[in-house]
């Protein structure tokens, strides 16, 4: 067997960056392992709710997570799919690939941080779609659509975001949500709504994404009047919530929404088993909670530890 580590951190996220540089500073003998690094931060627009920075980039904020990790000497290692976690006895196993290859890390504790995917439409044309103009990530695909006409769906921050930041880089933008009224903060609501060239379309359902090769538009129903309408677009960018990553954990309990039920020391109802971050069942997901996590995680880890010893 493997040598054994006091804890594995899995996810490259704000919780997992930030309890890692706490696990460093109490010399313990652990790894952090991710697919990649930053989770929902790299792919947010600006932000100006973080403390400390009055407005910064998500890609710049998580490069800036990322340097202070490597500063402590608590670097990530990236490209890891974690396909399962189990206790078994007194040690976690943590059954991963990379690159084809599977391998195996053995822990006394486990902190999952692996975030939250996009949720889906399941909508016709949306998978056949997928990256020929639609996407999930504004971010990552808003400056491929300069001067087209785009479209979010989604009325909360994340589809509130992505509408701002299209608005510099699209002719048109239309934001489409089910609810009569956006469900975000005032501050971005009031953005939004001042924006010439951005249009919102309320009560109304997406139905069909429509394409040759490339999208070239959707179909919607308003549904107040029950009629079915059609919009022409070049890019369409789906920011209706959030899934958890929490397939990998077992044992655990989760809630109807699959997330990992955690108290205010972030454990779970396996000993040994922390998470921190969206995955959890916290109440609101914000870069300040997560980060909160983490520190919390860390330290709780910590203790936990030492009662093992003791």
């Amino acid at each position: 067997m493997s040598k054994v580590l006091d804890l594995l951190i899995v996810g490259g996220s704000a919780a997992g960056a930030t309890a890692a540089i706490y696990a460093r500073r109490r010399n313990l003998n652990f790894k952090v392992i991710s697919l990649d690094f930053g989770g929902e931060v790299a792919k947010s627009g600006v932000i100006e709710n973080y403390l400390g920075f009055l407005k910064i980039d998500g890609i710049e904020l998580s490069a800036k997570f990322k340097e202070h990790l490597k500063s402590v000497g608590a670097e990530a290692h990236l490209e890891w799919e974690v396909e399962e976690i189990k206790k078994h006895g007194n040690i976690f196993k943590t059954k991963t690939k990379k690159r084809g290859r599977t391998y195996n890390f053995f822990s006394k504790t486990v902190l999952l941080t692996t975030g939250a995917t996009p949720k889906h439409l399941n909508i016709p044309g949306e998978k056949e779609f997928y990256a020929k103009g639609v996407s999930y990530c504004t971010v990552c695909d808003g400056p491929l659509f300069d001067g087209k006409i785009t479209v979010t769906i989604g009325g909360g921050n994340s589809a509130l975001e992505s509408a701002i930041m299209l608005s510099e880089i699209a002719k048109q933008h239309y934001l489409i949500t089910t609810n009569p009224d956006m469900n975000g903060d005032g501050v971005l609501i009031d953005k939004v709504k001042k924006l010439k060239n951005v249009q919102i379309i309320y009560n109304s359902q997406t139905a069909k994404i429509l394409g040759d090769s490339f999208v070239t538009g959707l179909d919607y129903k308003d549904k107040q009047s029950g009629k079915s309408k059609h919009l022409r677009a070049d890019g369409i960018f789906i920011h209706i919530g959030l899934v958890p990553n929490s397939q990998m954990a077992f044992g655990v309990k989760k809630n109807k929404f699959g997330e990992i039920i955690v108290d205010s020391f972030c454990r779970t109802s396996l000993p040994g088993f922390f998470a921190a971050g969206d995955v959890t069942n916290i109440p609101y997901k914000q870069i300040s909670i997560a980060v909160g996590q983490g520190t919390c995680s860390a330290l709780a880890i910590v203790d936990y530890l030492n009662k093992l010893k003791s």
